[in-house]
């Protein structure tokens, strides 16, 4: 199986580069699914139900969330009648929406996506990893699940890094969101299971990770807030990553970066 996800899309800016890439992207690449991460979609912070289907619509088949997840307050209402999106599932007992879903393909696939939130600098979730056991145990990769997608929304490299040593072998891939920045690391784990620290971002990067610099350099330089973070204008570059798998044990073959677009080098996987 083929799959693709791209990391944290960034308001307008972000949403053009990827809405009008993602057909050519899936041409090329014919995944069986794909994921985006869509939590800083709406003006830099959270999601409405009209971006949420434009995404679909665009060819994404699950938008997972993070920290902003609710920072549009009508996704507290729209989350509950749109299975294709998800919110950290380590959100305490009673928040809106659900956290992890099993999919299927148009080949008749099961694909399982968590969001997991991380808790090193950030929002003090539900334990991470406990909420990772649990989810694993309901749809074990195999058996429940023909691939397993983690998105690990976290701040700390290390949390993320320990979340696919948690998982290896148990999930098709493990990738990081919220820095904003791709990482160089993508690898397959020991046991099977690829993982990437950070997917990056669908944004443009002559900015401070997505935002506007201005606004970012008046808080660094002088501690004080000159008024609201706006996404940067300009070209974005669209970031994330591809997997193959095993199509008996769900477990990855390949791994590579997807880059295009925008100030990064241009990247795509030769798979």
């Amino acid at each position: 199986m083929r799959l693709m996800f791209f990391g944290d899309v960034i308001g307008r800016t972000g949403r053009k580069a990827l809405v009008g890439r993602l057909p050519g992207l899936k041409e090329a690449f014919r995944p069986d699914f794909v994921v985006l991460n869509g939590e800083n979609a709406a003006g830099g912070f959270g999601i409405t139900e009209d971006i949420c289907k434009e995404f679909l619509d665009a060819g994404a088949d699950c938008i997972t969330l993070g920290n902003h997840a609710f920072a549009q307050r009508e996704a507290l209402v729209f989350i509950e009648r749109v299975p294709q999106l998800l919110r950290p599932v380590n959100y305490p007992p009673g928040t809106p929406g659900r956290g992890a879903n099993l999919y299927e393909t148009a080949s008749g696939r099961q694909v399982l996506v968590m969001n997991i939130m991380g808790r090193v600098m950030m929002e003090p979730l539900d334990d991470p990893f406990a909420a990772l056991e649990r989810e694993l145990e309901a749809c074990p990769l195999g058996i429940g699940a023909d691939a397993i997608i983690i998105d690990m929304h976290a701040e700390a490299t290390s949390e993320k890094m320990a979340m696919g040593h948690a998982a290896d072998g148990r999930a098709s891939l493990v990738v990081g969101t919220h820095t904003h920045v791709p990482t160089a690391d993508h690898q397959i784990l020991p046991h099977g299971t690829a993982y990437l620290t950070d997917a990056g971002m669908c944004g443009s990067f002559d900015s401070v990770i997505g935002m506007d610099k201005a606004e970012p350099l008046t808080r660094f330089q002088r501690r004080i807030s000159g008024g609201r973070m706006e996404p940067a204008e300009g070209e974005a570059t669209v970031c994330g990553v591809a997997v193959e798998t095993d199509d008996e044990t769900g477990l990855a073959l390949k791994i590579a970066p997807v880059r295009a677009g925008g100030r990064l080098q241009p990247v795509m996987p030769d798979f």
